[in-house]
């Protein structure tokens, strides 16, 4: 995989593999759906097409997305921020949302796209990449697995939010 800074790279079937610019925000906000449908949530995403100009693009992004683009369309992305280990010292890559339009899997997107951020951690000296995958999503699992990804067993992801988030805070 060429270097991260080398984007945008073409793809063997026409497809361009880039870092998500201003105008992508349809595109990105689609996919986003698209992956909550997928993942049995489909009402759960409150993102807007503002949002993610604000986040992705805004004066100082705090997220970032790299996307593959076919035919004048975004076919598949990879939303990312920076995470921060204490143990290593150095910052690593969360991928936030990975997704690859049903009609286009099987092409390399997915591949094509992690070894993208793989390329963007090496460069940076980030020791890590991580996310999170649903356990009922076999064909991922196995997807992460033939690229070398291992799970993490012993550790559970926490979330709060809500009511449980607003009655931390007033403590």
């Amino acid at each position: 995989m060429p270097a991260a800074s080398s984007l945008p790279r073409a793809l063997d079937d026409g497809a361009v593999l880039r870092v998500a610019a201003p105008g992508d925000e349809a595109g990105i906000l689609a996919a986003i759906h698209a992956l909550a449908v997928y993942e049995r949530e489909p009402d759960a995403v409150r993102t807007t097409t503002a949002d993610l100009t604000r986040s992705l693009f805004g004066e100082d992004p705090k997220a970032f997305a790299h996307v593959i683009e076919r035919g004048g369309e975004i076919r598949a992305i990879a939303v990312w921020f920076l995470t921060f280990s204490t143990w290593t010292g150095r910052h690593g890559i969360w991928l936030e949302d990975l997704f690859v339009d049903e009609t286009d899997r099987g092409r390399g997107y997915g591949t094509a796209l992690l070894a993208s951020l793989a390329a963007v951690a090496l460069e940076r000296g980030y020791p890590r990449l991580e996310w999170t995958v649903l356990d009922w999503n076999a064909p991922a699992v196995g997807f992460y697995r033939s690229i070398g990804a291992e799970p993490l067993d012993e550790w559970t992801t926490q979330r709060m939010t809500g009511d449980a988030l607003t009655a931390l805070a007033g403590r």
